[in-house]
């Protein structure tokens, strides 16, 4: 079937250079784990705008990335500003390697899945990035990952400001939603953020997969909530 790409070569492929941390994988058994679901939401809603914020090596983006390229439809705007743990320290980053510093190599990289076309990579933070959504002509958000800075306002900055360009039925992923040392020593907010909108139930339905690092789906009622959350 020639508009399927996860055969053994790409699974293999995607294990090997997009380096999956902390979504539930099995290298030996070829299996995604997370990346899965990933893959599968995009083919199920056929969003035709994607938002990823941090990715260490890229693996949201791969599995992302491949859904539209099945679908043969939509774009994914990546937000990255290549911190690396060891140059930046752990407080900058959670798990970041710096590949995003050179602009070949991303395109590169992302050559390699056949998704060069469909990923526009931003070097920036989330919070450069947002301010100048209106001029980069980019459309609302259909669907979002969202694995950048772990800080509980750092959290609550981007889901909201995804919010904000969001609409009815958009859904987002949080990754790191069961990282509890980081939580317990306040170097993640992630599972804190998602209490928070749990109980914000005229707006939110979400659902947790507390496995490896954990992620959970949220499914957007009301986006006009987030002026209420910022």
């Amino acid at each position: 079937m020639e508009d399927f790409s996860l055969s053994n070569g790409t699974l293999g492929d995607i294990l090997r250079f997009a380096k999956p941390f902390g979504h539930n994988e099995n290298v030996k058994k070829l299996n995604l784990g997370f990346g899965f679901i990933y893959y599968g939401v995009v083919r199920a809603l056929s969003p035709k705008h994607i938002l990823v914020i941090g990715s260490g090596y890229g693996f949201s983006v791969v599995c992302l990335a491949l859904g539209l390229k099945d679908n043969a439809k939509g774009r994914l705007t990546f937000i990255d500003p290549a911190y690396s743990f060891l140059k930046d320290g752990p407080f900058a980053t959670i798990g970041g390697r710096g590949l995003w510093n050179d602009e070949d190599t991303v395109n590169g990289h992302f050559q390699r899945f056949g998704v060069e076309n469909i990923v526009t990579h931003y070097k920036m933070r989330s919070d450069e990035f947002f301010p100048t959504y209106p001029n980069l002509s980019l459309p609302p958000i259909d669907l979002a990952f969202i694995d950048g800075s772990h800080a509980y306002k750092d959290v609550k900055y981007d889901f909201t400001r995804v919010l904000e360009r969001s609409s009815k039925n958009t859904y987002i992923f949080l990754h790191d939603t069961n990282i509890y040392v980081r939580e317990l020593i306040k170097h993640a907010g992630v599972k804190k953020w998602l209490k928070f909108i749990k109980i914000r139930e005229e707006a939110f339905e979400a659902i947790n997969f507390p496995f490896s690092s954990g992620v959970a789906l949220v499914r957007v009622l009301n986006p006009d909530v987030w002026r209420d959350l910022h």
